[in-house]
């Protein structure tokens, strides 16, 4: 899937996210926010001026947020930006739960905001026995790999594949390769290799 089915997904199957951001006393703070939109450009979302949440969005710019369902799920962390009342009629058109909440012009507490630029990943475990992961980017931020990674010292002795739960080493050349996409992060691998070649990156 490309990045915009991921969006699509998280804004129009998934719909709520637990956003975090820092709070006052420096500590992560959660709540759950609706994923209004989504477009090429990003991910949008609204919140009250008067809110506490607002407040530390103007500040900090920047937002994490994980939302799942049906054991498939969404992460994503990135820089967010206000776009003022920017797409907020297409917002009510598209979510019109949202006109009960905020009747006629008191909608003009509200303000929306961009998540603009960001990475992530999709995480499948919908079939246990072949999880699926992939990255997720919107915009252009700094490329970050992660996973576990086997380097050149691999003597090829299999013990890795041995202890991994989704079988998802490629033996069959040497060093031998991980198929990231299936993946847990486990790091039984790492753990067992007795050349410590397989490397935690990210």
């Amino acid at each position: 899937m490309c990045d915009n089915n991921y969006l699509k997904m998280l804004v129009e199957e998934i719909h709520s996210a637990t956003v975090a951001t820092i709070g006052t006393d420096g500590h992560p703070q959660t709540r759950t926010i609706d994923m209004m939109l989504w477009d090429e450009n990003g991910i949008y979302f609204l919140t009250a001026k008067g809110k506490a949440f607002y407040t530390q969005l103007m500040e900090q710019k920047y937002i994490a947020l994980s939302a799942t369902k049906d054991k498939k799920s969404v992460s994503l962390r990135g820089r967010i930006r206000n776009i003022g009342s920017e797409k907020l009629d297409e917002i009510f058109e598209k979510n019109t739960y949202m006109q009960a909440i905020y009747p006629s012009d008191t909608r003009s507490a509200l303000e929306v905001f961009q998540l603009y630029e960001a990475s992530g990943e999709y995480f499948d475990i919908s079939d246990p026995s072949h999880v699926t992961r992939d990255s997720i980017v919107i915009g252009q931020p700094q490329a970050v790999e992660s996973g576990y990674f086997v380097g050149e010292k691999c003597i090829g002795c299999k013990l890795c594949y041995s202890v991994c739960p989704q079988k998802c080493i490629d033996i069959s050349t040497k060093p031998v390769v991980i198929d990231q996409s299936r993946c847990l992060h486990c790091g039984r691998c790492a753990e067992t290799c007795p050349k410590q070649t397989i490397e935690k990156k990210g």
